[in-house]
């Protein structure tokens, strides 16, 4: 089984590369929990495109991956170029790098439960310490 889910979490992520987020009912649940809180696909769906439109260029490399018969581990790699505001950083248009660490339940080949953890402390230290206040 854990062969099964590694091919169906590698699909994902290149449905995710590839910005068919219409296509996410193929891998997760109607009904999931994103770091412990009840979530619907339509919300995932949103935060992944609202993602993509912060960050145009996103894409997501696996740099690490862990499989047992009903989770994923995975160490996701970002090299981007934010237009927007991101976790609550502006990082005027620079390039950065950062770390994901999400992990996942599966139930029927779905994605029910996404814990995600995004290394928000490297982007700040690529930008450097917002601007003084003028004031």
């Amino acid at each position: 089984m854990s062969g099964r889910l590694e091919s169906i979490y590698r699909d994902y992520i290149a449905t995710l590369n590839e910005r068919r987020f219409a296509d996410l009912d193929q891998f997760v649940a109607a009904n999931l929990t994103y770091n412990d809180e009840p979530w619907t696909l339509a919300r995932y769906q949103a935060l992944l495109a609202n993602d993509v439109e912060r960050i145009p260029d996103l894409h997501y490399e696996i740099r690490q991956l862990v499989v047992d018969d009903r989770h994923v581990g995975s160490r996701l790699w970002f090299d981007c170029t934010p237009q927007h505001e991101v976790f609550g950083i502006d990082t005027a248009g620079r390039r950065v790098s950062f770390a994901e660490h999400a992990f996942y339940r599966f139930r029927d080949e779905r994605i029910v439960a996404v814990w995600s953890v995004i290394d928000v402390e490297a982007i700040r230290r690529q930008v450097g310490p917002p601007p003084a206040d003028s004031s």
